[in-house]
């Protein structure tokens, strides 16, 4: 039976993702299995190769941790400063996300319809702390992410083959450098503070 709903699937080129009824399965790694079968498919094929589809799927799951993480930044952040900043994630990562979306649209690259299991973990963790807890910790893991970030988008925006993806990655690159920028300077005054 399995196999009938998998072959409808490929044949109609629903993402496999919409038919995959193991329900435990990391959204991420959801994302990658369907790119895959794709890239293995001429019907169905994506427009982009593995790195730039890998880079893809990644980009849109941090880029829904940032927006999530913001919101709850913003609802338990105790600091202004730490509120204002959430705000800016929200803004900016959804802004991202949806060029992102558009973009894997017209390439025929399936991105993760939610967060992947380690940006879930990392968003219960946060949600379970409170206070300056919850501040210092949060900054912490933002400043931190936006050094990856940072550098993922750097090495996109230089070596990833597709023009679109490319330039999405240089274009997206300064706001990434910015957050990073923003975060340090409130990371530091945060260490000073308490």
């Amino acid at each position: 039976m399995n196999k009938i709903v998998m072959a409808i699937c490929l044949a109609t080129g629903v993402s496999v993702i919409a038919c995959n009824d193991s329900g435990n399965q990391d959204s991420v790694k959801q994302a990658e299995d369907s790119n895959a079968v794709k890239s293995r498919n001429d019907s169905m094929a994506m427009a982009v190769d593995k790195d730039a589809a890998d880079f893809a799927v990644e980009a849109a799951n941090g880029g829904m941790m940032e927006v999530a993480l913001g919101k709850l930044a913003q609802q338990k952040g105790v600091d202004k400063r730490v509120k204002s900043f959430g705000e800016m994630m929200v803004t900016d990562h959804t802004a991202a996300n949806d060029k992102l979306k558009s973009l894997a649209m017209s390439k025929n690259i399936t991105l993760p319809d939610s967060m992947g299991t380690d940006a879930r973990k990392h968003y219960d963790d946060l949600q379970k702390k409170t206070g300056h807890d919850f501040d210092k910790a949060y900054i912490s893991m933002m400043e931190d992410d936006h050094k990856k970030d940072v550098d993922a988008f750097m090495k996109a925006s230089q070596n990833l083959k597709d023009a679109d993806l490319k330039t999405f990655a240089s274009e997206t690159l300064p706001t990434l450098q910015k957050h990073l920028d923003s975060v340090t300077v409130i990371n530091k005054a945060l260490k000073g503070k308490h």
